[in-house]
């Protein structure tokens, strides 16, 4: 069997784990004012959901995968990232965007990628309260609802709609996050901060967004999406303008090859 129709069927296989998470969160979305909320760090939270739709995830994903290696949120945080150097990892975020499920702010989605030899060949990005499947293979491109998608044409920053994530787990990072910001906002037409990476990405693959950054996402928050990206013909790397392996945290940098190659100057210059 050749990489690409391998490909095809982890994608499949995406697609059904993701809509197994996605059916979790929404049967659980008219209750969350009664949830019961864990913190795991400043601002950072889990809920009875986020677990559920996880098992739910990874009871077919494991299943069918039984010897891949499991990167997930909330039951495997801590994977030596040699383990996704060579053959098959899950990579999954059950709720990205928990913060704003449990308040009834509909930017959520569930994530799942499965990287080869540490390299993504299968994504999923399942925008659940707007019903939106965003899929890619590598080498296959990137799908929304399964019709093809583009990054945006758009080359004037001028014209530019760029997304973002603050840094709401270290508060050290605050200051030169100021500068980087200023230095954006300076030039472009707006800056979002939705609050779900994965989402943020998608919106990239499909042109909603020129360009995305943020200073630290976790393999899960971008695994998936850095797919979409690449195969909807943009750029991902890391804030250095390094190659971004969904394996370890990262800085995270993505838009077309000329906002790509404009947000990394301003950038660097903050």
């Amino acid at each position: 069997m050749g990489y690409q129709q391998e490909n095809a069927e982890l994608l499949a296989l995406c697609v059904r784990a993701a809509e197994a998470g996605a059916a979790v969160i929404r049967d659980a979305a008219p209750g969350i004012r009664s949830l019961d909320w864990q913190s795991k760090g400043p601002a950072d939270f889990v809920s009875e959901v986020d677990l559920a739709a996880e098992a739910a995830i990874l009871g077919i994903m494991a299943e069918a995968l039984p010897h891949a290696t499991v990167l997930a949120e909330e039951s495997a945080a801590v994977v030596d990232p040699s383990l996704a150097q060579e053959g098959l990892t899950i990579v999954v975020d059950p709720l990205d965007g928990t913060t704003n499920f449990l308040h009834g702010y509909p930017e959520y989605a569930v994530s799942i990628a499965v990287l080869r030899d540490g390299e993504p060949a299968a994504g999923v990005v399942f925008d659940v309260p707007g019903h939106e499947l965003f899929t890619a293979t590598a080498g296959g491109g990137c799908f929304l609802n399964g019709e093809r998608c583009r990054v945006s044409p758009i080359t004037d920053p001028r014209r530019a709609l760029i997304g973002t994530g603050f840094p709401f787990k270290d508060v050290t990072d605050i200051t030169p996050y100021h500068r980087q910001m200023a230095a954006v906002m300076a030039h472009v037409s707006g800056v979002r901060r939705p609050g779900a990476a994965a989402i943020d990405l998608a919106s990239v693959a499909c042109g909603r967004f020129e360009g995305f950054w943020e200073m630290m996402l976790s393999p899960w928050d971008f695994a998936a999406g850095q797919l979409l990206v690449r195969e909807a013909g943009g750029v991902v790397t890391d804030l250095a303008g390094g190659h971004l392996r969904a394996i370890a945290p990262s800085s995270v940098l993505a838009g077309s090859g000329p906002m790509h190659r404009w947000l990394f100057e301003a950038l660097s210059g903050a």
